[in-house]
């Protein structure tokens, strides 16, 4: 975690849920390539991982591909796939 925060008396809870969306919508706003957007998501929920770690969350739940975008495009979900592997 970045800045030390006093947690004393704080009501953290032990699951949280996360909905990514919008990766592409970034990149594309910054004239960047779809994988920019991506790459970047995937950074941010590297961060978020660490600090509800550090927070003491017990579960987290990242939800980042839903079915109905299957066909939206085949560059990014080899991306995404070759991004996994690795």
């Amino acid at each position: 975690m970045a800045e030390s925060i006093d947690l004393t008396g704080m009501n953290i809870p032990n699951h949280i849920a996360i909905i990514m969306d919008g990766n592409g919508r970034w990149a594309k706003k910054r004239f960047l390539p779809r994988n920019a957007g991506h790459v970047a998501g995937a950074k941010t929920v590297e961060k978020i991982i660490e600090d509800a770690y550090d927070l003491g969350v017990k579960y987290l739940t990242v939800y980042a591909f839903s079915t109905d975008r299957l066909a939206s495009s085949t560059i990014s979900l080899n991306f995404a796939h070759s991004s996994s592997a690795s």
